[in-house]
């Protein structure tokens, strides 16, 4: 994943640049999304991992997947891609570009693990807890675990704050284990 994530950097660093002087991060956020939902699909990836095709086709079936007719810019990113054999990218492309978008914007999705479902006014105070702390505009999405008999786990990206009972178990253990 790592690897994969190198390799599509630069690409998603050059796209964002090019959406950035378009004013048109919106489009193409939702343009490579879509593009990687396509990259992502299983018959997708054997027309891809076809040597019998040339990369100038694959580009031509991967933009024909689209309802419109694509804009001149996103139909050369495919080709550079197609041509690169980098078209398998567009899945992490489209997780940097929306990570490059975030940024940005300066907001963040967090997803919130509780032990008990939590009500909106509780919610709202955590995003606004939240987004203090974080300094950005705070996307929540929540769920519920049990197993952590309290507290709360915050996960965004590769951040992981383990606030739980559970968790705090776990480390008591471990240290008195030692």
């Amino acid at each position: 994943m790592a690897e994969l994530t190198t390799l599509a950097r630069p690409y998603a660093k050059a796209v964002f640049k090019a959406a950035q002087d378009q004013n048109a991060v919106d489009h193409w956020d939702q343009a490579l999304a879509f593009a990687a939902q396509v990259a992502a699909d299983q018959e997708v990836v054997k027309i891809l991992a076809n040597p019998g095709l040339s990369e100038q086709r694959k580009a031509e079936l991967f933009a024909d997947c689209f309802e419109e007719p694509l804009p001149e810019a996103l139909r050369n990113f495919l080709l550079i891609l197609a041509e690169n054999k980098r078209l398998a990218l567009l899945p992490e492309v489209s997780a940097l570009f929306a990570l490059y978008r975030a940024d940005l914007e300066r907001s963040v999705k967090l997803t919130i693990d509780t032990a008990f479902e939590l009500s909106g006014d509780e919610q709202q105070k955590l995003i606004d807890a939240l987004s203090r702390k974080l300094e950005r505009k705070v996307e929540l999405e929540t769920a519920v675990d049990q197993s952590l008999i309290g507290g709360v786990v915050v996960r965004t990206g590769d951040l992981v704050i383990d606030a739980s009972v559970r968790g705090k178990l776990a480390r008591m253990a471990k240290a008195l284990g030692s």
